[in-house]
């Protein structure tokens, strides 16, 4: 009785084992990057999360049965050059969100990406790091970079081609729900070699003591094309309201007498390319910042970058980029998850995925 006792012991273990699944995985990417063009002057350092940011992050899915499945991820951000932990210094900063799976789609709830936000970085040809990333000119919506805390995510199946995102942030001032609330959405197209998304965004700016009814408003339409040969990449933004647009380096690196201002009403244009070569990739891209404002502070950023793969896990990277402010525009190069201190940077680096 013993025997089969701990026969089925075991048996129940490992079909337990077999319809649960824990994944470990992370980035490590490290460089030397080289900005210039600050009134301090240039700045050589060796740094973290230049083409993507450096993770260690836990996956998690249980069969619950009938075609359902529960969802986990933990993802913890650092910095390679230090040890330090990244993302001001949160935990799993990058994402934590448990959830829900079937033929319905999926709901999420935590500290997850905007659908706005992932529209831009699904279609840049950096991949939303390096020098050229759209993050120098295009704004990244949320609350936190990109993030949204205290949020409700719903990704729809594939239904011929098409996808459809839903995510809510509730803002938890009390006596005010609206208050610091943000939502936004996200559809998309795929269909062989096209690829079309369209993305929006608006993040309340209350707070319990501040009253401001002028929202953020990202919206967005990005598109890429694979010809084979290369690939084209596009996309198109409208950003309004406080907040909308912020400057990732809000110093005033470039000592002016008067400090640039972060635009609220401007458009933002992006073209790109990437050109594969068996383990290289070539990378270019061109933006346009139109601000609508009276400040009128325009600009526009060229990049050019090249990856070379040693294996599907791991690659080296270069990249070159330059901004050109105008009437005392403030933007700066950065990468992955700095916001950079100058006008020009030149990247080189390794990035291993595990």
């Amino acid at each position: 009785m013993k025997k089969t006792l701990l026969a089925l012991t075991i048996l129940a273990a490992g079909t337990a084992s077999a319809q649960s699944a824990l994944t470990v995985y992370g980035i490590v990417d490290v460089g030397l990057v080289r900005e210039s063009g600050a009134a301090a002057g240039a700045s050589t350092k060796v740094t973290s999360g230049i083409g993507s940011g450096s993770r260690l992050g836990f996956k998690g899915e249980e069969d619950l049965g009938g075609g359902l499945s529960a969802l986990v991820l933990l993802e913890n951000g650092f910095q390679a050059d230090t040890g330090a932990m990244g993302q001001g210094g949160l935990l799993f900063g990058r994402q934590a969100y448990v959830g829900l799976r079937g033929g319905f789609g999926s709901v999420t709830l935590g500290r997850q990406y905007t659908p706005q936000y992932l529209v831009v970085a699904g279609v840049d040809p950096f991949g939303s790091g390096l020098a050229g990333d759209t993050k120098n000119l295009m704004p990244a919506s949320g609350n936190s970079a990109s993030r949204m805390d205290n949020a409700i995510k719903y990704v729809s199946p594939v239904l011929g081609g098409v996808t459809a995102e839903l995510a809510y942030g509730a803002g938890e001032v009390a006596g005010a729900n609206a208050a610091g609330s943000q939502y936004g959405a996200a559809l998309g197209y795929a269909a062989g070699p096209l690829l079309v998304r369209l993305g929006y965004h608006n993040r309340n700016n209350d707070t319990a003591t501040l009253k401001n009814t002028d929202n953020a408003k990202n919206t967005v339409l990005a598109a890429t094309y694979d010809f084979g040969v290369l690939k084209a990449h596009a996309a198109y933004g409208s950003n309004k309201g406080l907040n909308s647009s912020p400057l990732r380096n809000a110093s005033n690196p470039f000592a002016y007498a008067v400090a640039p201002t972060a635009s609220t009403d401007s458009r933002d244009l992006m073209l790109g390319l990437t050109v594969p070569v068996g383990a290289q990739t070539w990378i270019a891209s061109w933006i346009r910042k139109d601000d609508r404002t009276a400040a009128n502070q325009d600009a526009d950023q060229l990049a050019l970058g090249y990856r070379y793969a040693l294996s599907k896990r791991t690659d080296l990277y270069t990249a070159y980029s330059r901004i050109h402010n105008k009437n005392g525009a403030g933007y700066t190069v950065g990468a992955a998850i700095e916001g950079g201190s100058g006008n020009r940077a030149l990247d080189v680096g390794m990035r291993h995925a595990f």
